[in-house]
């Protein structure tokens, strides 16, 4: 891991891999959104609404994913100081906090015409809001930051903010078991699926395809504060410079 710390190893895999990722992202979740609008029949119970699962569920996947990913984030540059730990992180928060937000507007969507209303205070649909007010405290805390901001990396306390953040994932997930919810149960877990097999594989393209664009953009954030950073740095020092001269 260390071998990639300097960030100039980094981009040289980043500016080739960053490409891939976005096209074959692309082109999965165009294949899934034609599969899933085409040639998949409206589910016997939600008709056509249940559609917008092809949308909803790979948010919320992204949504928790990018959080455990920026927590990951904040613990190496916490324990082994990785100099793009703090760069991960904040490069994971914004398109997190979007895909958060994503999913819980899809949810919306879907729930007026499923559950009559647009929105209920229930474990799985609090969990979430509170994860999207995660998202949106970190990025204001690390922007609010000045060291943080000219330097690209993650305090201490923003590394920490980001460990019990990470409290919520969990709740997220379990709490269709803890607590009555509008949410149906866990529909695939290590015993398989209860999903319907001819909505299962669109919904495995849409996913595949949006988790691509996720790391494409995480790169393309990444190389940019990367690019920041340098073009701070190099105009510190023609300032120390000029101060030396004058």
């Amino acid at each position: 891991m260390h071998a990639y710390a300097n960030p100039t190893r980094f981009l040289a895999i980043a500016r080739p891999l960053t490409p891939w990722l976005l096209w074959l992202g692309l082109v999965f979740l165009l294949a899934g959104a034609w599969a899933g609008l085409t040639m998949v029949p409206g589910e016997a119970k939600q008709g056509e609404t249940a559609r917008i699962l092809y949308v909803h569920v790979p948010a919320a996947w992204l949504g928790m994913g990018g959080w455990t990913s920026l927590a990951l984030a904040g613990l190496v540059q916490l324990v082994w100081r990785h100099p793009l730990a703090g760069i991960a992180a904040r490069a994971i928060a914004v398109p997190g906090m979007l895909f958060t937000a994503l999913c819980l507007a899809t949810g919306s969507i879907w729930g007026k015409p499923t559950w009559g209303t647009w929105w209920e205070w229930d474990g799985r649909m609090t969990s979430m809001l509170v994860l999207l007010f995660l998202y949106a405290g970190f990025v204001a805390l690390t922007t609010g930051d000045e060291s943080e901001r000219q330097g690209g990396t993650l305090s201490r306390g923003s590394a920490i903010y980001a460990l019990v953040g990470a409290i919520n994932i969990p709740i997220i997930n379990r709490s269709v078991v803890w607590w009555n919810s509008l949410h149906q149960g866990p529909s695939i877990t290590m015993r398989g699926s209860s999903i319907d097999g001819s909505l299962l594989w669109p919904l495995g393209l849409t996913l595949a395809g949006f988790s691509l664009l996720f790391g494409a953009i995480v790169l393309m954030r990444m190389r940019r504060i990367i690019a920041d950073n340098r073009v701070a740095a190099r105009l510190r020092r023609l300032a120390d410079d000029e101060g030396t001269e004058f």
